[in-house]
């Protein structure tokens, strides 16, 4: 077994430059995020339709994957065996992706979009028809779109690593383009990228969970939330998930994953039955077919001549950090891989989160159209009136239906252990990437690394949501313009990723066609090992 040490290569430049990142954000907050506005500015302005683009065209080359003569590819060979049961492999795909991010948004989103739709489009709000379009933009940006960026990564470094017996790091995944060249120094500013972009990534998503539970608590208890609750609680949080992370993959993340997904069954399953239950099917039915039916029109709409804003702030936005998840995320999805075939891994990765995704959808945001359609606008205004604005969004939802305060606090457990359960992760796989020698057999990295990789992220998570309180800025915009920086530069390496993963694929299943003969290529790549 090949001991484990740290990468200094890529450990060392990405320590120094997130502490280095935390010191300016401490001493000039507003000059921080203004360096922040400058760079989301470009990239929209510039590369905003190539984000659109990428996204809408990654969904389809997931599926062709899966679902073509590709897809009995097994990862690990003929003989591997799966390493995880199929529940557990969907629960903890479910909380490793968009399970944080529709605590937050799935109420938030949908409501925001039925009072104040974008008004280039012509909808009227309050409408049928804003209606249709807030929860045909919500699944727009919380089904397909995010599963099959992460898809897209985890098959990259499953395929790599289990299938050409390549190192367990993001720049193996060029290897098929590249050849050798991707463990050199091109590999290095590769993994170096996918550092940069999950810090970003993961302080933009951990911000909003940490704006959330504070609202939650200030509008449980009258406490006031702020700078000083926010730094308790991030305090907590990292405590949590970094003592959960050291714990391993078959413990604490599996047991934590486990009890997240039974609390969003239950609380689905709640707001289905307690809910509109008639005016949910009904809405989520007629906005599922909108969006299947216009789906070229919602993943590239760019308003050229108008210039929405919209664009930016919703899709663009997402997109952005979906993409700067996509490289950990997929190392991390690659993991539980194991043993199983290519369809399997986007049935389970993709297609299920992704209905899950649309149920959950159809339940909260169809019940926040309903009550504020009911109640004339009382939803919306109540929560643009109290202090926390969209944060607060879900714990004023709950007070429409029974046992508000206890699923309010049962929210808020929720919302504690799926960040906890999403930092877990990264944090191991994070710390994965910045050492050597993590194999299928030993895959768990050194913990020291862990705990120091956990501390930064949650530090970083806390500069994010303070440099953003000042004057007009929001606590929730400066998470937006986080992912944007974060998700922007892997923009360009997801693609190149796609195109090598492609090429490598395709390269196998000509090789296990009768009578192959293997060439120099393919002699070479047998070689590299770890």
């Amino acid at each position: 077994m090949e001991t484990k040490r740290i990468r200094w290569a890529v450990f060392l430049p990405m320590a120094i430059l997130l502490t280095i990142t935390v010191m300016v954000g401490i001493v000039n907050p507003a000059g921080f995020y203004n360096g922040q506005t400058a760079i989301v500015d470009f990239a929209f302005i510039n590369f905003g339709w190539l984000f659109n683009l990428t996204v809408f065209l990654i969904i389809f080359l997931c599926l062709y994957l899966g679902f073509s003569r590709f897809g009995s590819i097994k990862f690990g060979g003929t003989d591997a065996q799966p390493i995880v049961k199929k529940y557990t492999w969907f629960a903890i795909s479910l909380t490793a992706g968009i399970g944080v991010g529709i605590l937050f948004w799935g109420l938030a989103e949908p409501i925001t979009h039925f009072s104040s739709p974008p008004e280039e489009l012509g909808v009227g709000p309050k409408t049928e028809q804003a209606a249709v379009f807030s929860l045909s933009s919500a699944l727009t940006h919380w089904t397909l779109a995010p599963y099959a960026i992460y898809v897209l990564s985890g098959i990259a470094v499953a395929y790599a690593h289990y299938n050409l017996k390549l190192p367990y790091s993001i720049s193996a995944t060029l290897y098929p383009l590249i050849g050798k060249r991707a463990f050199g120094w091109i590999g290095t500013l590769v993994d170096i990228l996918a550092m940069f972009a999950i810090a970003g990534g993961m302080a933009a998503v951990l911000g909003e969970g940490i704006l959330q539970i504070g609202s939650g608590i200030a509008h449980l208890t009258g406490l006031s939330t702020g700078p000083l609750m926010w730094g308790l609680l991030i305090a907590v949080i990292t405590a949590t998930y970094v003592i959960s992370s050291y714990t391993g993959l078959q413990k604490g993340i599996r047991f934590l994953a486990d009890q997240n997904t039974k609390i969003f069954l239950f609380l689905l399953v709640f707001v289905f039955v307690f809910g509109p239950t008639v005016f949910i099917l009904n809405l989520g039915t007629q906005a599922t077919g909108y969006f299947l039916t216009n789906m070229p029109q919602r993943f590239l709409w760019m308003s050229a001549m108008e210039g929405s804003d919209w664009p930016r702030w919703w899709p663009i936005f997402n997109w952005a950090i979906w993409l700067a998840y996509a490289p950990i995320t997929g190392m991390f999805l690659a993991r539980l891989a194991y043993g199983r075939t290519l369809r399997q891994f986007v049935v389970v990765n993709l297609l299920l989160p992704s209905l899950f995704g649309m149920l959950w959808f159809w339940a909260f945001g169809g019940s926040a159209i309903f009550f504020d359609w009911k109640g004339d606008g009382q939803l919306w205004n109540l929560i643009n009136n109290e202090k926390g604005g969209l944060e607060l969004s879900l714990f004023v939802f709950l007070e429409q239906l029974p046992l508000s305060t206890i699923i309010s606090w049962l929210m808020l457990i929720t919302i504690f252990i799926s960040f906890t359960t999403l930092a877990d992760s990264l944090t191991t796989t994070v710390s994965a990437l910045t050492t050597t020698g993590n194999t299928i057999m030993s895959p768990e990295p050194p913990a020291k690394v862990k705990v120091f990789w956990g501390v930064v992220m949650g530090l970083m998570a806390l500069l994010t949501i303070t440099a953003g309180t000042g004057g007009e800025i929001t606590g929730v915009d400066a998470v937006k313009q986080m992912a944007t920086v974060a998700g922007f530069p892997v923009l360009f390496f997801v693609i190149v990723q796609a195109v090598s993963t492609v090429k490598g694929i395709v390269n196998h299943a000509n090789v296990a066609r009768p009578g192959y003969q293997p060439g120099p290529v393919e002699v070479e790549k047998r070689k590299v090992s770890n």
